[in-house]
């Protein structure tokens, strides 16, 4: 192994063997506390430490790093505290997600350090978010992203690759190539030899390097930063490595053979710097030993200081609030000038002035730019607040979702328009996983609106017409709104921009140009969380939302004898409980009503709740009308009988009389 040592500090050439070394020692002491019984896991970095530290070590302070969990040095060379660390890894309140996440899926402002997730690969595409901010910024910085051989072979690489590429972002994909995804080889992973055999095809730029050798990784970083601070574009990084311990420990090595072992030993980065440094007088025994020992003591100290803080005593309360992260809700309330104007077009004026409010907005979507969106809600927005701000994307829906994220943590907001509903399984796992854990994982904002086209009744068939709210009112920490009026629609909408929680706002489109309502002139906010009374009556509650809304209107408008609440829910993460019981009290008598199917729905949980908390007050079963447990049917007629509309009417005759 050749080590440039030319044109380098005596300085910086003994701070990069510092900065080697103390992730090294810290996981030969894990091996050791794993082997009494004192931690239960760990994964393993032992032969890649080079990787981290030459990047690390090359990147500037306040640029981002997206490390995965063989990354240790990327944690130490940004100076993060010892102790706190160890706290973290062992699962204290004062580590740095109060217990809340294991080893290194977590993440700091404070260091610019963006910690993975178990499914690898949607880190890439919050790099991407990042460095279009750092793009946006004009400050030259750049971002460094990791990934694993084996996580190469998953969606997001690909999409967060090919979103770089087309956008010129400042980002270098750094790829440990260690020769197995857990145990299973490189040639059951994938077929090319080489990863950077795959930038001709996103048109981008490569380079292979040996990834054990410390001063060939630092010189190839800094060589890639300069040139892409000066001319912005995404770079790729191969570095040939090998991980010397198992996936994680409780794995082993049984299936990799022995002289594969023996020579990536002979390889080791460590023994083979420290020896290139001694052998030019950089140097000395005493030194080396010296290091050893100062280090090795203040990993101990940590350790024992970590061990000895109190387990954590849970606290329900503060585990609810951290689910959010923190929102004053201030009314700005409505003009009383007012227009008439359709569904549509509240909500493009509320965007219109969501981005006139936030100069950081950056709206993201397919087709939204020119043509306006399949739907024309952005028609005109790229003239008036250019292609910076109003972009198209490639149908990349999981990297869009990570990119809105990246956005996020690096001081801007976002909005990504879906452009169906149903196309958001594609992005799933960033909504479920990213977006809605982050601030309970790790204290972090995740200040993104997704725009969702939603719903049936326009004959779309099955992949354009699903009401998907259901998918996600599961998962905490995100909020559901689907309002059911223009007024509400804009209202709603800018309150989503205010909050810095990740919000879903669907949108009925065959409410967009069917119906018009009056809705205020200029900016007001209605608040998240809050239902509205349509209409009142003491016989029987109607509880719905979006098209349910005007399908009870109209059954109501055609049995006027029937007297009832009909409450629109407008927000559905978090749900206006009190409204609801309100009503459930007073009528005794309840109709939940939904255009999602039937099975697992919204209504479900509310007749649950209304059954446990109201049931001294009902006069007759809670009873949910929903949509047939089927596929969204294309034919007309059969969409008819699908959809609930057909069976709200018998439903609430029955429910009235009994």
């Amino acid at each position: 192994m050749e080590f440039n040592l030319q044109n380098k500090s005596e300085k910086l050439l003994q701070k990069l063997y510092i900065e080697l070394l103390k992730p090294r020692l810290i996981e030969e002491k894990m091996l050791i506390l794993l082997r009494q019984g004192r931690i239960s896991k760990w994964f393993s970095g032992i032969g890649q430490e080079a990787i981290s530290v030459g990047t690390v070590m090359a990147m500037d302070k306040h640029e981002y790093i997206l490390p995965m969990h063989r990354n240790l040095g990327i944690f130490t060379g940004r100076g993060m505290d010892l102790e706190q660390l160890i706290s973290q890894l062992q699962g204290k309140y004062d580590g740095f997600s109060k217990g809340r996440e294991r080893s290194f899926h977590f993440g700091s402002q404070a260091h610019n350090i963006v910690g993975m997730i178990s499914h690898l690969g949607p880190q890439l595409g919050i790099a991407d978010g990042i460095a279009l901010a750092n793009l946006l910024k004009g400050n030259k910085q750049i971002t460094a992203v990791f990934s694993g051989d084996g996580g190469t072979s998953q969606g997001d690489f690909h999409e967060a690759m090919n979103v770089a590429a087309v956008w010129n972002l400042p980002v270098i994909f750094i790829i440990e190539n260690n020769g197995y995804g857990l145990s299973t080889p490189s040639s059951e992973q994938f077929k090319c030899e080489r990863f950077i055999d795959k930038c001709k095809g996103y048109g981008i730029d490569g380079k292979k390097i040996d990834g054990n050798n410390i001063l060939e990784v630092y010189d190839t970083i800094q060589e890639v930063r300069k040139d892409i601070k000066t001319n912005p574009r995404p770079f790729l990084i191969e570095c040939m490595t090998f991980r010397m311990r198992g996936h994680e420990e409780a794995s082993g090595t049984k299936y990799v053979p022995q002289e594969l072992m023996d020579t990536w030993a002979e390889k080791d980065p460590i023994k083979n710097y420290e020896e290139a440094l001694l052998k030019a007088g950089i140097l000395y025994p005493e030194e080396v030993t010296f290091v050893r020992n100062l280090i090795k003591e203040d990993i101990s100290k940590a350790v024992e200081k970590a061990f000895a803080k109190p387990e954590i005593t849970p606290n329900t309360t503060e585990e609810f609030a951290d689910v959010y992260a923190p929102h004053k809700y201030t009314i700005t309330a409505p003009s009383t000038t007012t227009n008439k104007v359709r569904f549509i077009d509240a909500i493009s004026d509320a965007l219109r002035l969501a981005m006139q409010t936030y100069p950081n907005l950056i709206l993201m979507g397919q087709d939204i730019a020119e043509y306006g969106g399949v739907f024309k809600v952005t028609e005109g927005f790229v003239e008036k607040f250019g292609k910076k701000r109003v972009r198209n994307t490639p149908l990349c829906e999981s990297a869009i979702v990570g990119t809105a994220l990246g956005l996020s943590i690096n001081g801007y907001k976002s909005m990504v328009e879906m452009q169906f509903a149903d196309f958001v399984t594609c992005g799933f796992n960033q909504i479920v996983n990213n977006l809605a854990k982050i601030h309970y994982r790790w204290g972090e904002k995740a200040d993104v609106v997704i725009r969702m086209p939603t719903g049936a009744g326009v004959g779309a068939g099955p992949f354009h017409s699903q009401s998907n709210e259901s998918w996600f009112f599961h998962t905490p920490g995100l909020k559901i709104v689907y309002p059911a009026f223009p007024a509400d629609a804009k209202g709603l909408l800018l309150s989503a921009f205010e909050d810095p929680n990740p919000v879903l706002f669907f949108e009925h489109k065959a409410l967009y140009r069917s119906l018009t309502g009056e809705v205020p002139v200029g900016y007001y906010t209605i608040p998240i969380g809050k239902a509205a009374t349509i209409r009142k009556g003491n016989q029987v509650s109607i509880i719905t939302y979006g098209m349910g809304v005007h399908w009870a209107l109209q059954v109501l408008d055609k049995n006027p004898q029937i007297k009832a609440d009909v409450i629109d829910l407008r927000t559905l993460v978090p749900l206006d409980w009190d409204t609801i019981f309100q009503s459930a009290q007073k009528t005794g008598k309840i109709l939940v009503l939904h255009e999602d199917t039937l099975m697992g729905g919204i209504g479900a949980e509310i007749a649950a709740q209304i059954t446990e908390k109201c049931f001294n007050y009902l006069d007759a079963p809670v009873k949910r009308c929903a949509s047939l447990d089927t596929p969204v049917p294309f034919s007309t007629t059969l969409e008819n009988n699908f959809l609930a509309k057909s069976r709200l009417e018998e439903m609430l005759l029955d429910l009235v009389s009994y």
